[in-house]
C-alpha cells in the first residue's frame, strides 16, 4: 500500500494553488506546509469527523522536474467531471477529457489534466463494481 507520493514542480506557489483548486472536488486540501513543500490530503473513508486528515500528496521544489503520472480516486463520475472542470479553471491543459475507458477496465471513467510542470494528473472512478 502507497502511504504518499512527491511530485517534483518548479514554481512551487503556482503548484499548491493549482493543485489545492484541481483537488478541491475530490475533498483535498493543503494541511502541512515546510517551507517550499506542500502536503495535501483528504479525508480517510469512514473515520470519524474531525479525525486528522493525512498528507498523501506532497508537492516538492526542484529546478528541473521530470514529469509523472499521478491519479487520484473519485467517488463518482460527477466527481471526475468536477475535477476535470475545476483543474481546467485552475490553468491545467486538458490531457484527455472524463470519459470511460473499457480499454483499461469496464466501468474505468478518468479524466486527465496536465499540471504547471506537464505532470499528469488523473481522476478516476472505477465504478460500482470495481
Amino acid at each position: 500500500m502507497i502511504d504518499h507520493i512527491s511530485v517534483n514542480v518548479s514554481d512551487p506557489a503556482a503548484s499548491k494553488a493549482f493543485y489545492e483548486a484541481a483537488l478541491a472536488p475530490l475533498g483535498y486540501r493543503v494541511v502541512m506546509e515546510f517551507g517550499p513543500v506542500t502536503g495535501l490530503g483528504a479525508p480517510v473513508p469512514g473515520a470519524p469527523e474531525g479525525a486528522p486528515v493525512p498528507p498523501d500528496l506532497w508537492l516538492s521544489p526542484t529546478k528541473s522536474p521530470t514529469p509523472c503520472h499521478i491519479a487520484v480516486a473519485a467517488s463518482s463520475t460527477a466527481q471526475v467531471d468536477a475535477f476535470h472542470e475545476a483543474a481546467l479553471a485552475a490553468g491545467g491543459k486538458d490531457n484527455g477529457g472524463p470519459g470511460e475507458r473499457a480499454h483499461y477496465h469496464p466501468g474505468y471513467y478518468g479524466a486527465f489534466v496536465l499540471d504547471p510542470d506537464g505532470n499528469n494528473l488523473e481522476a478516476v472512478f472505477h465504478g460500482a463494481g470495481a
